[in-house]
């Protein structure tokens, strides 16, 4: 299969990335700057996700099979900032969580109707979604209840093209990102709520992307895996 995963440069991105290349797949890889293996876009400009699939389309010989949204940011804004603060930072991470996965999810929609196999759209939202989280992350729940939102609706308005969506919601993740954090007070705290005794490996979410990704049969679709230890259950 020929896969685009954005956000591929560090922690779950970067476990799928290298998961779905080994497995045999033809993948292309997104980050904000770019390398030698990834295309360089930045989320935040509303016209960088139609940049990212053409560049993605042009390097996998014109078929993308599946969408992979695991691109987003987890930026703090105090409830007591100014204003203009707390509409900044509501617009930005709504922009990169939200809107840009739903313009790539509407390119990869129009890729796939029409021809034979369809397609698969994977999105990466966060147990947030259903438990909320921080006072300082309204914005950042907000943004991955939608990604949920509009997962089901793609999945409900596309089966019958064969275009199926499915999510994966991680909670706390081991990753380059959080490995100090866990070492130290907070990390007990983490822990404690969560009664597989640990959190999760990026490796793991990886896996349940790769799964949904190519292996998922269609009537999963709509589908949400919750990959956070029972820190939360529906």
């Amino acid at each position: 299969m020929n896969i685009l995963v954005t956000g591929a440069s560090r922690g779950i991105g970067a476990a799928a990335f290298a998961l779905l290349k080994s497995t045999g797949h033809q993948v292309i890889g997104h980050s904000t700057r770019g390398s030698d293996e990834l295309i360089a876009a930045d989320l935040a400009d509303p016209e960088a996700p139609r940049a990212l699939w053409n560049a993605a389309l042009e390097r996998l010989d014109g078929r993308i099979d599946v969408l992979v949204n695991n691109a987003g940011i987890y930026e703090a804004v105090a409830d007591d900032a100014a204003d203009s603060e707390w509409h900044a930072s509501w617009a930005r991470t709504l922009t990169i969580n939200l809107q840009a996965p739903a313009d790539l999810s509407r390119l990869a929609i129009g890729h796939f109707r029409g021809r034979d196999g369809g397609g698969r759209i994977v999105n990466v939202a966060s147990r947030a979604a259903y438990r909320g989280d921080s006072p300082q992350h309204w914005h950042y729940a907000a943004s991955k209840s939608a990604m949920i939102g509009i997962t089901k609706t793609i999945a409900r308005g596309y089966a019958a093209e064969q275009i199926l969506a499915f999510a994966v919601c991680p909670g706390f993740t081991v990753s380059e990102m959080t490995e100090e954090y866990l070492k130290g007070r907070g990390g007990a705290q983490v822990i404690a709520e969560i009664p597989l005794g640990r959190v999760a490996t990026t490796d793991e979410v990886a896996e349940a992307i790769r799964w949904l990704s190519v292996d998922a049969p269609a009537a999963a679709t709509g589908t949400v895996i919750d990959v956070n230890g029972a820190s939360y259950v529906r």
